[in-house]
């Protein structure tokens, strides 16, 4: 039947099938099945009333692909897996990536599927699972390593994949990575600018790639522009509040009080003020905070803490883009983007 053809009339019960099918969109739009699986498919050749037509009726019926099916016809799932650790859902970050990624997903055939692990975990468990069972057509991973490892193997199995953060491994790939770099420095000298000259950093993991860069801008701005460094190494970004807390409070009762503080995240400043604040000293009259922050939480609490945007959301984005890209065939060389931080006050 030709699929500019008139609705034939309806004489029989629409298929029975609990699950929507493409045979359920046929019945109630008249057409063949090949039609209505042409026109979900964006086929060029089916006309743009007829596609409307179907995906009206597909999205009343609550229609969805066969995933299984359509593997099995294509080699291809049709998924993109977020591999995210549970230390990034407690400090907020995956709610904004999770939005960026659908953002570019919504116009595609790709589904997001989620995949968390904890840090205590071997990271590349869910990597294996992935590429060892074949659940999605691309990865796409956070929390990168300066020798990653998971970066390797999916080099290794030409797999597509893109990854939050840089590596130092020699090894082209695509990533969206912020300039830490950039933000620490920036911070070192709006706190200078502010009279401050003795600095605490609040700083990532040691292992990760982005504590590499966010030490090199500190310790950069600190020579520039002619601050000091007051040590703060028992905790990191991935230490609990409550210890990061007492830790700040610790070296604010102490002999070496900083006059300056950056925090690497929104979470860890709350913590560092409530240290402050712990020790009797009240910001921005004894001592100034630059912090990253991805939402506005940080910004409603504590309007004195000066922050710079890291856009998590933009992030999602970007990294979408370059999984779909990859998949496609494009050259690693056009899949690596880099954002800048945002200054808010």
């Amino acid at each position: 039947m030709n699929e500019t053809a008139k609705t034939r009339p309806v004489t029989a019960s629409p298929p029975s099938d609990s699950r929507p099918t493409l045979k359920t969109i046929a019945f109630m739009t008249g057409l063949g099945i090949t039609t209505v699986s042409r026109a979900l498919k964006d086929a060029p050749d089916i006309g743009a009333e007829t596609k409307e037509r179907v995906r009206l009726v597909a999205a009343q019926v609550g229609y969805h692909p066969n995933r299984a099916g359509v593997r099995l016809r294509t080699g291809k799932t049709n998924v993109i897996s977020l591999i995210l650790s549970l230390e990034e859902e407690i400090i907020g970050l995956t709610s904004p990536m999770v939005i960026g990624i659908s953002e570019i997903l919504a116009s595609t055939q790709y589904h997001l599927v989620i995949t968390p692990y904890s840090a205590r975990s071997d990271p590349l468990d869910p990597v294996r699972y992935v590429l060892d069972t074949g659940a999605a057509d691309g990865v796409i991973i956070s929390r990168t390593e300066p020798k990653d490892a998971r970066v390797a193997l999916m080099m290794e199995r030409n797999f597509p994949f893109g990854t939050h953060g840089r590596t130092e491994m020699g090894l082209p790939h695509p990533y969206h990575d912020f300039d830490n770099e950039r933000f620490a420095y920036d911070a070192v000298r709006m706190l200078v600018e502010r009279g401050r000259r003795r600095l605490m950093l609040l700083h990532p993991p040691p292992y990760l790639t982005y504590h590499m860069h966010m030490r090199a801008g500190f310790e950069r701005g600190l020579r520039d522009f002619g601050a000091v460094a007051v040590p703060f190494n028992t905790v990191d970004l991935d230490t609990s509040l409550a210890d990061i807390r007492e830790a700040c409070e610790t070296v604010m009762r102490g002999p070496d009080v900083p006059d300056g503080i950056i925090s690497g995240s929104g979470g860890g400043a709350v913590a560092l003020v409530a240290g402050i604040e712990a020790a009797g000293l009240k910001l921005a009259l004894d001592v100034d905070m630059v912090s990253k922050q991805s939402n506005d939480f940080l910004k409603w609490l504590r309007p004195e803490v000066i922050t710079l945007r890291e856009d998590f959301r933009l992030a999602g984005r970007e990294l979408a883009k370059a999984v779909i890209a990859r998949i496609e065939g494009r050259s690693v060389a056009e899949l690596q983007t880099v954002s800048f931080p945002v200054a808010e006050n």
